[in-house]
C-alpha cells in the first residue's frame, strides 16, 4: 500500500475509494484529536458540531481527518453508493474532497447499531489534526470488513459470503485483521503501535478471540466490541483501530 500526503490537513493517507481512505496519520509537528460525542447526533449536526469545534481549536476544516458514522440498518450496495455520494458533499464544501475524485483522504467508520440505533445516518465521533507532540505518531486505520477489493457487487467480494458459522467468522475475522495489518504497515506501524481496536459483529467471535486477536496483538490496549453490523448487506465482521494523542467527550 502507499501513502499520500493531504498538505492542507497535514496528514498522510492511504489512498482507498471515494468514499473514505484506509487510514489517515498525523504529519511531524502535528497530533490528532478524536472527539467523541455524547449522544450520536444526525450527520449534518454532527458536522456542524466538528466544524464548531475544529475552527475553535484554531484549525482549518481540511484538518479533518477521520469520522465514526452509525446508521440506521445496513445498506445496499446502491443505497451505500448514494449515502456516500451525499456525504462527500460535505466534504467537498470543506475543502477536502473534490467533487467527482477516486480519491478521499478521511478515513471512516460506518457501523449500524443492532439495538438502539439512530432513525437517520449519524456522527458518533470524529477526528481531526492540530500542531503538537506525542511519543508515538497519532493515526486513525478506517473501518475494514471482509470484503476484497475490487468493483464488483459486494455478494461476489465478501469472504463466506452468507455463512456465520464459527468457521466462516473465523476466517471473516483473519481476513479482516489482516488488512488491518497491511494499513498500519503503509504507516511503517504494527499493533504495538495501537492504543485502541474495535470490533463491529453482532456474531458471537468469542471462540477465536484469544487465538486470532489476542494473539496477534490487537487488543494490546483492550478490545471495544460494539454490537453492531458493518454497513453495507452481507458483511458480519468490521474492525479498525488508532492511536491518537488526545481524546475528549463533547
Amino acid at each position: 500500500m502507499q501513502t499520500s500526503l493531504f498538505a492542507p490537513g497535514n496528514y498522510t493517507y492511504i489512498p482507498a475509494v471515494f468514499q473514505y481512505s484506509s487510514g489517515a496519520a498525523a504529519e511531524p509537528g502535528y497530533i490528532i484529536e478524536r472527539v467523541l460525542l455524547h449522544s450520536a447526533v444526525p450527520l449534518a449536526k454532527g458536522f456542524e458540531i466538528a466544524a464548531q469545534h475544529i475552527k475553535a481549536a484554531g484549525r482549518p476544516l481540511t484538518a479533518f481527518c477521520a469520522c465514526e458514522l452509525r446508521s440506521p440498518g445496513q445498506f445496499t450496495d446502491a443505497g451505500f453508493k448514494a449515502f456516500n455520494e451525499l456525504y462527500c458533499k460535505t466534504l467537498t464544501a470543506w475543502g477536502i474532497y473534490e467533487a467527482g475524485s477516486a480519491i478521499n483522504p478521511v478515513a471512516r467508520a460506518n457501523v449500524c447499531p443492532e439495538i438502539g440505533g439512530p432513525s437517520e445516518p449519524s456522527m458518533f465521533a470524529f477526528s481531526f489534526t492540530l500542531p503538537g507532540t506525542a511519543k508515538q505518531r497519532s493515526f486513525v486505520i478506517a473501518g475494514g470488513a471482509e470484503a476484497r477489493g475490487g468493483t464488483g457487487p459486494y455478494s461476489e467480494r465478501i469472504v463466506r459470503y452468507g455463512e456465520t458459522s464459527t468457521d466462516a467468522l473465523r476466517e471473516k475475522a483473519r481476513f479482516t485483521l489482516g488488512a488491518m495489518e497491511a494499513r498500519l504497515a503503509a504507516f511503517g506501524l504494527s499493533w504495538a503501535d495501537t492504543t485502541a481496536c474495535q470490533v463491529y459483529t453482532i456474531r458471537d467471535f468469542h471462540p477465536f478471540v484469544a487465538e486470532e486477536l489476542v494473539g496477534r496483538g490487537a487488543s494490546r490496549g483492550g478490545l471495544t466490541w460494539h454490537y453492531a453490523r458493518p454497513p453495507v448487506q452481507g458483511l458480519e465482521f468490521e474492525m479498525d483501530c488508532r492511536n491518537v494523542a488526545q481524546e475528549r467527550v463533547i
